[in-house]
Protein backbone atom coordinates (compact mmCIF):
# COMPACT_ATOMS: atom_id res chain seq x y z
CA UNK A 1 0.00 0.00 0.00
CA UNK A 2 1.37 3.71 -0.98
CA UNK A 3 0.57 6.31 1.17
CA UNK A 4 -1.32 10.22 -0.64
CA UNK A 5 -1.69 13.10 1.20
CA UNK A 6 -4.19 15.30 -0.08
CA UNK A 7 -5.89 18.48 1.00
CA UNK A 8 -9.91 19.35 1.27
CA UNK A 9 -11.95 21.81 2.40
CA UNK A 10 -13.17 20.86 5.81
CA UNK A 11 -16.80 20.34 4.73
CA UNK A 12 -16.10 18.13 2.53
CA UNK A 13 -13.26 16.32 4.67
CA UNK A 14 -16.07 15.60 7.63
CA UNK A 15 -18.63 14.51 4.71
CA UNK A 16 -16.83 12.60 3.26
CA UNK A 17 -15.53 10.52 6.86
CA UNK A 18 -18.96 10.41 7.94
CA UNK A 19 -20.28 8.93 4.67
CA UNK A 20 -17.08 6.39 4.75
CA UNK A 21 -18.32 5.14 7.98
CA UNK A 22 -21.75 5.02 7.43
CA UNK A 23 -20.71 2.49 4.55
CA UNK A 24 -17.64 0.79 5.86
CA UNK A 25 -17.88 1.17 9.61
CA UNK A 26 -16.67 2.41 12.26
CA UNK A 27 -13.75 0.85 12.09
CA UNK A 28 -10.21 0.93 10.91
CA UNK A 29 -9.45 1.41 7.29
CA UNK A 30 -13.12 2.62 6.69
CA UNK A 31 -12.19 6.25 5.17
CA UNK A 32 -9.19 4.45 3.31
CA UNK A 33 -11.64 1.84 1.47
CA UNK A 34 -14.01 4.89 1.00
CA UNK A 35 -10.96 6.72 -0.49
CA UNK A 36 -9.81 3.70 -2.65
CA UNK A 37 -13.24 3.35 -4.39
CA UNK A 38 -13.53 7.12 -4.91
CA UNK A 39 -10.21 7.36 -6.87
CA UNK A 40 -10.78 3.86 -8.90
CA UNK A 41 -14.31 5.49 -10.33
CA UNK A 42 -13.06 8.62 -11.25
CA UNK A 43 -9.64 7.14 -13.03
CA UNK A 44 -12.31 5.02 -14.58
CA UNK A 45 -14.66 7.73 -15.87
CA UNK A 46 -11.26 9.88 -16.81
CA UNK A 47 -10.38 6.46 -18.70
CA UNK A 48 -13.39 6.26 -20.67
CA UNK A 49 -13.49 10.09 -21.66
CA UNK A 50 -9.95 9.97 -22.69
CA UNK A 51 -11.19 7.06 -24.70
CA UNK A 52 -14.01 8.53 -26.48
CA UNK A 53 -12.34 12.41 -26.84
CA UNK A 54 -8.62 11.59 -27.25
CA UNK A 55 -6.05 14.25 -26.96
CA UNK A 56 -4.62 15.99 -30.13
CA UNK A 57 -1.96 13.93 -31.39
CA UNK A 58 -0.13 17.64 -32.71
CA UNK A 59 -1.73 20.57 -29.99
CA UNK A 60 0.28 23.48 -31.49
CA UNK A 61 -1.57 21.87 -35.54
CA UNK A 62 -4.86 21.69 -33.62
CA UNK A 63 -4.77 25.35 -32.33
CA UNK A 64 -3.53 26.71 -35.13
CA UNK A 65 -6.47 25.57 -37.24
CA UNK A 66 -8.70 26.51 -34.84
CA UNK A 67 -7.56 29.97 -34.63
CA UNK A 68 -7.37 30.27 -38.67
CA UNK A 69 -9.76 33.20 -38.79
CA UNK A 70 -8.27 35.21 -36.26
CA UNK A 71 -6.63 38.17 -38.07
CA UNK A 72 -4.70 39.41 -35.32
CA UNK A 73 -0.94 38.78 -33.91
CA UNK A 74 -0.37 37.51 -30.78
CA UNK A 75 0.65 40.36 -29.34
CA UNK A 76 -2.36 42.47 -30.41
CA UNK A 77 -4.40 39.89 -29.00
CA UNK A 78 -2.35 39.59 -25.99
CA UNK A 79 -2.83 43.92 -25.86
CA UNK A 80 -6.63 43.54 -26.55
CA UNK A 81 -6.96 40.99 -23.22
CA UNK A 82 -4.81 43.04 -21.33
CA UNK A 83 -7.18 46.10 -22.20
CA UNK A 84 -10.27 43.63 -21.17
CA UNK A 85 -8.73 42.41 -17.82
CA UNK A 86 -8.18 45.97 -17.01
CA UNK A 87 -11.86 47.26 -17.91
CA UNK A 88 -12.83 44.15 -15.97
CA UNK A 89 -10.95 45.28 -12.39
CA UNK A 90 -12.39 48.88 -13.00
CA UNK A 91 -15.98 47.54 -13.35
Amino acid sequence: MAELKIYLPEDLKNEFKKRSMEAFGYGRGSISKAAEEAIQRWTSEREKITHEFPPPKDPVKTLRGMLKHVKKSSVELQHEAKKIRAAKVRA
